[in-house]
């Protein structure tokens, strides 16, 4: 999906317009919302990772340098973009396997 595909997207779904981070359009996995506050852009850390490897041939901790620096640590005012970081936890993914 390109930039201006995402961007109706967003706004055909939320009525709103948001912050989107450049070249991590793959890397977008929703909208974050709490009480009071602006509809934020949210994305992948673990896709944004993976773009930076395979696109930019970077290698892991290159990706994690430039996405702490130059993504997740770049304010851009209320609307800045959401950066999840996934919670990955043996014991559960183990017991969901078997439940």
């Amino acid at each position: 999906m390109n930039k201006e595909d995402l961007q109706s997207l967003i706004y055909y779904e939320t009525d709103q317009e948001m912050l989107l981070m450049d070249g991590f359009e793959d890397a977008f996995i929703g909208f974050s919302r709490r009480c009071g506050q602006p509809t934020l852009a949210t994305y992948s850390f673990l896709k944004m990772l993976q773009i930076l490897i395979e696109r930019d041939g970077m290698d892991v901790q290159e990706a994690d340098e430039y996405i702490s620096f130059n993504c997740a640590g770049a304010w851009m005012g209320e609307l800045t973009p959401v950066i999840l970081y996934e919670y990955e936890d043996p014991f559960l993914d183990n017991w969901n396997k078997h439940a």
